[in-house]
């Protein structure tokens, strides 16, 4: 296979491993109560990837900044319709959804066809930078939403029941 199909081949690869781990993460962390931490780790720690943009060929213009967040907040609007809580005795759980998988698949397929496309016209490292950014454009939104739904959840319950 010539460099360029390696080029394709090896991003999709990892991109599928990659969804096969948070599938498998979500569905672990449904069997466990949540909380405020729980919810909001995840874009602090993904924050870190921010520092690929030192590296200068990752830099999207702000054109592609604009659009990769705005597609990113986009598709968080899926994972904010489908994300529920329920107490399960003192805990609160976040409610498995039956549609989870199937967006998370979805999500995954239109990020491989959108590389597909869009690697014809950027350079990996930039497309990298840019797939980066929708993911955090997508997690942010929908990891606030669910904190507050879960503090909302946490607040209404507290006054009708004796325990926080």
């Amino acid at each position: 296979m010539e460099t360029n199909g390696w080029l394709i081949v090896v991003p999709i690869i990892i991109a599928v491993f990659m969804g096969s781990v948070a599938l498998f993460i979500r569905m672990k962390a449904a069997k466990r109560p949540t909380s405020a931490k729980k919810i909001m780790i995840p874009p602090l720690a993904m924050s870190t990837g921010f520092l690929m943009f030192l590296y200068e060929p990752t830099r999207p213009s702000l054109f592609y900044v604009i659009e990769a967040l705005g597609v990113g907040m986009l598709f968080s609007l899926v994972l904010i319709y489908t994300s529920k809580f329920e107490r399960k005795g003192r805990d609160i759980y976040l409610k498995r959804s039956k549609a989870f998988v199937f967006i998370l698949v979805g999500l995954l397929a239109l990020r491989i066809v959108l590389r597909l496309v869009l690697g014809q016209e950027l350079n990996p490292e930039e497309l990298s930078g840019m797939f980066f950014l929708l993911a955090y454009g997508m997690l942010v939104p929908w990891r606030v939403a669910m904190l507050l739904s879960y503090l909302r959840f946490r607040r209404e319950d507290g006054k009708n029941l004796s325990f926080k």
